[in-house]
């Protein structure tokens, strides 16, 4: 199920034989704030975990399109639809560890396979506290299974092949957790149709990934060792362009969980190791083939950090309960790309990276009484952009046409949250709860935002090394109920982004611009800009309904207004709405187990229109989609499925060129499969 929830309890004190991952139970101060949780259920119905993330309204990345057919460099993730990014502006982790790519913000969303998870909690609002740098819209928290197993097996249209399974055993007091996914697919393409042409090809996808932990016990704590490899090659729908994202991590924590008013604590040290290669084309008139004019092919990047926190639990504190929490944590990153373009004028080569780095300390504490809960925190954050260069040279001579270094900078943010919660039982009736919450947080630019430009189809979009940090502040309060299988919420929200980080078009085509080189006919000249100012309100509504013992019934609606204001920095954007952020979404489903043995269930999403670009003029239709499925229970822990994902096949607009031409999301696709669990 999807529901706004309070984070779950401590876990119970267990035998000395039970080893579970190294983690601070979740805070009680998150409980003041807006989470979203999702069960089993919704992730083992959910081949990508992104599209798992999708069932909550205006939960999305970039584009409309899911990592299954998604260019790595699209699939970062956005918690309300106030301003998609690429880049993404959420944070996620692992047990702790930022799975964000240390080159362009982006989330390889195959390293995190369904299978491999217990659970997830989408806490919106900018994450001060302990959640720190990235965290704008909010934060999603992971957690790899502890125990038990599952495997996972299936089969869909398009030469679609998927295996996925997570297992987990004792050896001696070390419990050893394993897990894999291997999936292709000969993908669908984009554009169809009257407009289609030679240049058009499906987005085929090969990928591949494996993780490894370790836990075991070191006196009272617990000591969790993980390392994980992934990669995927895929086809970007034309012809002579792919894209291949790589990867491995390592990680290791130390941790104590708190026990009856005692003090619990975590360290934490990972690194991240990943690589890009990704190549595009113009199109030629007509559609009837393409030019390559780019190739990336190689963009090495390495992350590393550190963090560490100190949690005293819950104390009787003048009448009420104190728990909090005080840590310090560092991000550092450094990667360069490396690429020919021009190939189809004057052949060049470009090498452009640099180094970033963010480091901060923070204060978190929560307190109860009676009804009240009253929870918050801040933190300081240090950035710098450092070690920037960009070099371009000809290929075919070796004359070198540009050489920069970009100054280093530097700076200081200070962000906080404040929260209420209030149970409303004796005002209202049991299982009202009000709460309200004030926040701020901040993003700082990728490497990638920083120093490498970008070409997609005949649109080109440079880079910026001057890029500040885009920070946010925001209010909300919303009510709650949940009693006797019948839960609501309601949530109203008010933020505002400063020094938004935007693709800002500052030219057309057919034209010849300094640094861009040549953008054709059809085509612009973006830059990204810190473009003034992003203002949104908003409201979120959701809620379930366990109708009978078979029956459950949910829904979910968000509606946010958000409008640009870009200063004297970008005045053409004043008064229009972010790119790929729709005014309108909504989800709903419906499960009803109609035996012992079989279940069936609907889901359906909509969205409303929304535009492709910053200034827009290229509008993408709204859409509905509907998924079914069916289980058959063949006997303890096997199940036998069937599926069928945007059933009445739906034509979901995902983008637009300059021309008109539009590109889609996926048709209907029927799935069968296997399921073993224990």
């Amino acid at each position: 199920m999807l529901q706004d929830a309070l984070p779950p309890a401590p876990p119970a004190q267990l035998s000395d034989v039970v080893v579970t991952a190294a983690r601070l139970p979740p805070a009680a101060a998150d409980a003041a704030f807006s989470v979203v949780r999702l069960d089993q259920q919704v992730l083992e119905r959910s081949t990508r975990l992104d599209e798992a993330l999708r069932t909550v309204p205006a939960v999305s990345l970039f584009r409309r399109t899911s990592s299954l057919a998604a260019n790595p460099t699209t699939q970062g993730i956005s918690l309300r639809a106030i301003a998609p990014s690429g880049a993404g502006r959420a944070l996620v982790t692992l047990d702790g560890v930022p799975l964000n790519d240390p080159f362009g913000g982006w989330v390889i969303w195959s390293q995190a396979t369904t299978e491999s998870l217990e659970g997830v909690d989408i806490i919106r609002g900018a994450g001060a506290g302990p959640y720190g740098a990235g965290a704008l819209t909010g934060t999603i928290q992971l957690r790899e299974r502890a125990s038990g197993g599952v495997l996972d097996a299936s089969v869909a249209e398009r030469g679609g092949a998927r295996i996925a399974g997570s297992a987990s055993t004792l050896v001696g007091p070390v419990r050893l957790t394993a897990s894999g996914l291997y999936e292709v697919s000969d993908g669908y393409t984009p554009v169809r149709g009257a407009a289609a042409g030679a240049a058009d090809t499906p987005l085929d996808l090969d990928t591949r990934a494996a993780a490894l932990r370790a836990d075991a016990p070191i006196g009272d704590a617990t000591l969790s060792l993980r390392a994980s490899t992934w990669e995927e090659d895929r086809g970007s729908g034309l012809a002579q362009t792919r894209a291949n994202a790589s990867g491995h991590a390592l990680s290791a924590t130390l941790a104590k969980a708190p026990v009856d008013g005692g003090y619990g604590w975590r360290l934490q040290a990972w690194r991240i190791d990943s690589n890009l290669a990704n190549s595009s084309a113009s199109v030629q008139d007509g559609r009837v083939g393409t030019t390559l004019v780019n190739n990336q092919y190689r963009t090495p990047a390495t992350g590393w950090g550190l963090n560490a926190a100190l949690r005293r639990g819950a104390q009787d504190i003048g009448g009420g309960r104190l728990q909090w929490e005080i840590g310090a944590d560092g991000r550092f990153n450094e990667g360069e790309t490396n690429e020919f373009f021009g190939l189809a004028f004057t052949p060049r080569g470009r090498e452009a990276g640099g180094e970033t780095a963010v480091y901060g300390a923070y204060v978190d504490a929560s307190w109860t009484q009676g009804p009240w809960l009253v929870a918050g925190g801040l933190r300081t954050d240090h950035w710098s952009n450092e070690a920037g260069f960009r070099r371009e040279h000809t290929l075919a001579t070796g004359v070198v046409t540009l050489d920069e270094t970009d100054p280093d900078r530097s700076g200081d943010v200070v962000s906080a949250r404040l929260a209420v919660r209030r149970d409303l039982g004796s005002l209202l009736g049991e299982g009202y709860a009000w709460r309200a919450a004030a926040y701020s947080g901040f993003r700082p630019a990728t490497l990638n935002e920083l120093h490498r430009p970008f070409r997609v189809g005949d649109d080109i979009t440079e880079a910026n090394a001057a890029l500040e940090p885009e920070t946010l502040r925001g209010i909300e309060t919303g009510l709650a109920f949940d009693r006797d299988g019948i839960a609501w919420g309601a949530t109203v929200f008010w933020n505002e982004i400063e020094d938004a980080i935007v693709n800002v078009t500052i030219g057309e085509g057919p034209a010849t611009f300094p640094r861009a080189g040549f953008v054709p006919a059809g085509g612009v000249l973006r830059q990204r800009q810190n473009a003034g100012t992003i203002e949104a309100w908003g409201v979120e509504l959701n809620g379930s309904v366990q109708a009978t013992e078979a029956l459950s019934l949910n829904a979910a609606l968000s509606w946010t207004d958000a409008e640009v204001d870009g200063g004297t920095a970008a005045p053409q954007l004043t008064g229009l709405r972010p790119a790929q952020a729709p005014e309108w979404s909504a989800t709903a489903g419906v499960d009803w187990r109609a035996t012992d043995r079989l279940t069936l269930g609907v889901a359906a999403r909509y969205e409303s229109a929304r535009f492709d670009d910053d200034l827009n003029s290229r509008s993408l239709d709204a859409a509905v989609t509907l998924d079914a499925r069916a289980e058959w229970a063949a006997r303890q822990g096997v199940m036998l499925y069937a599926a069928v994902d945007n059933a009445f096949d739906e034509e979901v607009e995902v983008s637009e060129t300059g021309l008109g031409v539009a590109g889609y999301g996926p048709p209907r696709t029927l799935r069968a499969g296997l399921r073993f669990s224990y």
